[in-house]
């Protein structure tokens, strides 16, 4: 069984993910987990906080000698803006005076609700957990996940499909999105060199009246095999599964699988994807002449690339900051403000590719076992050797 968690707080000294579960014997590339964790803080409308971290993963426990050894993995990431914040978040009683109160809330954040719920005279400790910051455990440990899913001939990655008006019309083939994601300089993790300016310019339009932009981020998920999930227990649906692990990043508020959305406006005959058999590589040789399921049919994966979108919301911290009201006199005031982004759709992209990871991971070991890389393998190709007879 895989599990895994995070804890941490935005400007507390690190953050610590813990994974349980991976097989003994998968080799950590530790070259290409610090990748991961780059990627996240790459993209055109980033804040300052990303001048200040360089986020390296250390790895406390669960690998030696550059491969698991099956126990539980627990990972570091610094936040060097600690030096900044240790006095006011300090872990013993400290001079309350130094404190940062976050004195009035900003709509579109847990701020209130979150000062509610634990009872908070102000919402500092709400922001500091609720904090997008967190997203950076998940990548570092969903990084693992995909090192577990490539040695099943599986790959995980995002790009952009809309920031703010800007939206592409068409499908990206699974080659070009490969390609973007191999590139040295990250600017909107657009596919289309048209659109990619034009969503520039999005970003630079809210930039100057201190605003900010959502958009829409396309996870795919290529060489998964028929199999994954399964339609004879609500929570076990691959596609309620990765629904929901989508949908627990911050600011993102709806997701879709395949053409979800446009499917629902359509007659069955424009929607459903058709089979057809015929000799070709891959696990079956049956064959489809679309993938609008985005991969996954009856909550089982069917063979075909896994498309799951997500919708991401503007940031909730404004430079121009809405009206709300004050914690301590109940007067209106304008909302606080803290140093933030202004569009994140590229790195919400990176932290969706985790959550996807970690779920084809997860599902992966359900089905195949194996308390070692070898067991686990054996399984697996056990398995595709089967599909191949079918």
């Amino acid at each position: 069984m895989l599990r895994y968690f995070t804890s941490g707080e935005s400007h507390g000294e690190g953050l610590v993910a813990f994974l349980s579960g991976l097989p003994a014997g998968l080799k950590v590339d530790l070259p290409f987990v610090d990748r991961e964790l780059w990627r996240r803080q790459q993209g055109y409308g980033r804040g300052g906080r990303m001048k200040i971290e360089t986020d390296k993963a250390h790895f406390l426990s669960g690998v030696r000698h550059g491969a698991t050894i099956g126990s539980p993995i627990a990972v570091l990431l610094e936040n060097k803006d600690w030096k900044n914040w240790q006095e006011s978040l300090p872990v013993e009683d400290g001079d309350p005076a130094r404190h940062k109160r976050v004195a009035s809330p900003r709509p579109g954040h847990a701020d209130l609700a979150g000062a509610l719920k634990y009872n908070f005279p102000e919402a500092r400790y709400v922001l500091e957990r609720a904090s997008a910051r967190e997203s950076a455990a998940r990548v570092a440990i969903g990084a693992l996940a995909k090192l577990l899913l490539r040695e099943l001939g599986i790959e995980v990655l995002s790009h952009v499909v809309a920031v703010g008006a800007v939206t592409l019309s068409h499908e990206i083939p699974w080659e070009q999105v490969q390609a973007l994601c191999e590139r040295g300089e990250i600017l909107l993790n657009c596919a289309d060199p048209e659109a990619e300016p034009r969503m520039k310019e999005e970003v630079d339009k809210v930039l100057k009246t201190g605003d900010s932009l959502g958009g829409v981020f396309e996870v795919v998920a290529h060489g998964v095999p028929p199999g994954l999930g399964t339609y004879v227990q609500w929570d076990e649906r691959l596609d309620g599964l990765l629904a929901g692990a989508v949908m627990s990043l911050q600011a993102v508020k709806a997701v879709e699988i395949g053409a979800g959305v446009t499917a629902s406006y359509l007659p069955g005959s424009a929607v459903h994807d058709e089979i057809g058999y015929e000799a070709k590589s891959g696990f079956t040789e049956f064959s489809r002449a679309r993938n609008n399921a985005g991969g996954i049919e009856g909550g089982v994966s069917n063979g075909e690339d896994i498309r799951v979108r997500g919708y991401l919301k503007p940031i909730s911290t404004l430079r121009r900051p809405l009206q709300s009201v004050d914690f301590t006199s109940r007067e209106p005031v304008k909302a606080a403000y803290e140093r933030s982004d202004v569009c994140v759709v590229p790195a919400a992209g990176v932290a969706a590719e985790a959550m996807v990871a970690l779920t084809l991971a997860k599902c992966a070991l359900e089905k195949f076992g194996g308390d070692s890389m070898g067991e686990t393998l054996r399984n697996f190709q056990g398995y595709t050797q089967q599909l191949k007879n079918y």
